[in-house]
């Protein structure tokens, strides 16, 4: 059984994700605190550093921001800036941009002006064109199915990425979703251009809300909380947005077990956060995450002691390290580039073998993970989008 649990502890939400017993993935949030990540503000354009080919805007409370010029191509001007023919990003200017990295130590956020609403279903996207299917939706019928009733909601600005969740929504769902994303959009570039500078145009739900959602929910059985006010939150909020899976809400009551024991939730979050991880042939893992990179190191410890066969024994070790490195990925949420030593292969074949389960493990990872290649040195290259912040500056911000 697939549950989702949600628990208050420490002024943070501890959003936990279980397939049977084994936790596949976690996120921290503040409780209480507003996140920028989503946010769509007015910002103003204070600098423009060509070297770069980037501006730095500022947002609301003065936060400095930076933006890619290669990126956006396709701006949406506010107030005196909205006015006339279209022109390139000029120091003075305002436009609508939306944080889609929050800051990490001594770098900036990021914003876009290719702004991105979100929905269970479909994600409507400014500055992109035509329709894109997840490419986690396999049957060709199933997608050709989607993009068709997409392509009905198209319109001049912007395109649609259909979702992994609409493989099992009904059409009327989708369709519904669509239209209340369109009217968003729109709002949002006939009234929100008119708003004052620095002005929040629009918020994103709490983040541990949005990982509801973004949850992989049609193999969700079960939402469970133990907190009567995060209880209620959660239930207005699918009341509204998730109204079809509501009836997955459970409200955990009993007094001599609490929820976060019962599923050793802190403990499985202390064991992500250790450098080393043992396996089950009695090797292990050396995870170490820097500023530029992560890397990873396969060891053999006691393993092979007193066996023969070595590179045997490696290539099965190597494939049971891949599963937990790909797990381990996912749960501590590792991003960027990330560099994996497993130990040394003679044959190619072992080799071609290790590559594509660890790449067939990576495809099930809901964001977007690609395995680059094997070095000459041997050390896989692997890149995964950033999107949050890794497991321990979350633990580590809401402290």
């Amino acid at each position: 059984m697939n549950r989702f649990i949600m628990l208050r502890k420490d002024n943070q939400v501890l959003s936990a994700y279980f397939q049977d017993k084994e936790l596949i993935q976690v996120q921290a949030d503040p409780y209480g605190t507003e996140s920028i990540l989503g946010n769509i503000y007015v910002g103003k354009v204070k600098n423009i550093v060509k070297n770069i080919n980037a501006a730095f805007i500022e947002i609301a409370g003065g936060q400095m921001c930076y933006y890619s010029l290669e990126e956006n191509h396709h701006p949406i001007f506010s107030g005196r800036s909205a006015a006339g023919d279209a022109h390139p990003v000029r120091v003075g200017d305002e436009l609508l941009v939306q944080v889609a990295r929050e800051a990490v130590k001594t770098k900036a956020p990021v914003v876009t002006g290719n702004l991105n609403l979100t929905g269970r279903y479909v994600v409507l996207a400014h500055g992109h064109f035509g329709v894109g299917v997840s490419s986690k939706i396999t049957e060709p019928t199933v997608r050709e199915r989607l993009k068709e009733l997409a392509q009905t909601g198209l319109s001049d600005g912007f395109g649609l990425i259909v979702r992994t969740n609409a493989e099992t929504a009904s059409e009327e769902e989708f369709v519904s979703e669509l239209a209340s994303l369109k009217a968003l959009y729109e709002k949002l570039c006939t009234q929100g251009v008119q708003r004052t500078c620095f002005s929040a145009v629009y918020r994103t739900p709490p983040a541990y809300l949005c990982a509801l959602r973004d949850s992989y929910d049609a193999l969700v059985d079960e939402i469970i909380t133990d907190d009567t006010a995060l209880h209620t939150e959660i239930q207005d909020y699918m009341k509204e947005y998730l109204p079809e899976e509501e009836r997955k809400l459970r409200l955990y009551q009993d007094k001599l077990l609490s929820l976060d024991h019962l599923y050793g939730i802190s403990h499985k979050i202390s064991e992500a956060l250790r450098e080393k991880v043992w396996l089950k042939s009695g090797g292990n893992i050396i995870i170490q995450p820097t500023e530029a990179l992560t890397v990873i190191d396969v060891n053999t410890g006691k393993a092979i002691e007193g066996k023969k066969k070595a590179q045997e024994t490696f290539r099965k070790m190597n494939l049971e390290a891949a599963a937990e490195i790909a797990k381990q990925i996912r749960l501590r949420n590792l991003s960027g580039i990330i560099l994996i030593d497993f130990i040394d292969l003679e044959s190619d074949e072992a080799k071609k073998e290790l590559l594509a389960a660890l790449d067939g493990l990576f495809r099930l990872d809901p964001v977007k993970t690609r395995l680059i290649d094997m070095t000459a040195l041997g050390l896989v290259e692997v890149t995964r989008k950033k999107i949050r912040r890794p497991l321990y500056e979350q633990l580590q911000k809401n402290e």
